[in-house]
């Protein structure tokens, strides 16, 4: 698979079997507000059983910098995605590893465009729908056209596609916005914080399928 995938909000050892090769486990932490939250604690237990080809990610939101000093330190992580404010103090081995999550304006909104960070500050960059009640995990597709745009102005960047993705739209994103990977959380769950290993399976056949017509 030469698409990098991020199954998000995982809180059961089960799907973690599920997470592909070369993809990535993101765990959500320290957002009493989300169905996928889980304790900082129960998210390093579950890291462990992440096999090694795949990358550990911490999800989080306005967090402290000794909430994100914690996560490295007790869960192993690789990447910390913000939504929000990346706070002041961190050093900068630390700051590479972060994430920033970008919201990208509904279309129509008439909202400026985010402007990517530069490549020295951050090595990924993922988006996500502005707008939503809580930031991640809330079905609301981004807007695809924009985000499109945001690709094609930064040739060669790893850009993260994620916002009400499922096994049904995957591969018309891939096909219209073009990004180095995908992030998915509501959209292979059979209810809010439950994923479904079923829509997990199909999600990668979708972009299995994708990845085959643009060989």
């Amino acid at each position: 698979m030469r698409t990098f995938v991020k199954f998000c909000g995982l809180s059961d050892p089960a799907t973690i079997e599920l997470v592909p090769e070369w993809g990535a486990a993101g765990f959500v932490i320290g957002v009493p507000a989300s169905p996928r939250n889980i304790p900082l604690e129960r998210a390093a237990k579950l890291a462990e059983a992440v096999p090694s080809n795949r990358e550990i990610w911490a999800v989080t939101v306005d967090p402290a910098p000794e909430l994100i000093q914690r996560i490295f330190e007790e869960m192993g992580t690789d990447r910390v995605q913000v939504h929000g404010a990346i706070p002041e103090g961190l050093d900068t081995v630390v700051r590479r590893h972060l994430v920033p999550s970008l919201p990208v304006p509904r279309s129509g909104s008439g909202d400026p465009v985010p402007q990517l960070p530069g490549s020295d500050v951050a090595s990924l960059i993922h988006l996500d729908a502005a707008g939503g009640a809580r930031p991640g995990g809330g079905g609301v597709p981004a807007d695809w056209g924009v985000c499109a745009g945001i690709v094609a102005s930064a040739p060669g960047r790893k850009i993260v596609l994620g916002g009400g993705l499922t096994p049904e739209t995957v591969e018309a994103a891939l096909t219209e916005v073009a990004p180095w990977g995908v992030d998915v959380s509501s959209g292979i769950e059979s209810a809010p914080g439950v994923k479904d290993p079923k829509r997990m399976l199909a999600f990668l056949d979708a972009v299995h399928r994708w990845e085959a017509g643009h060989a």
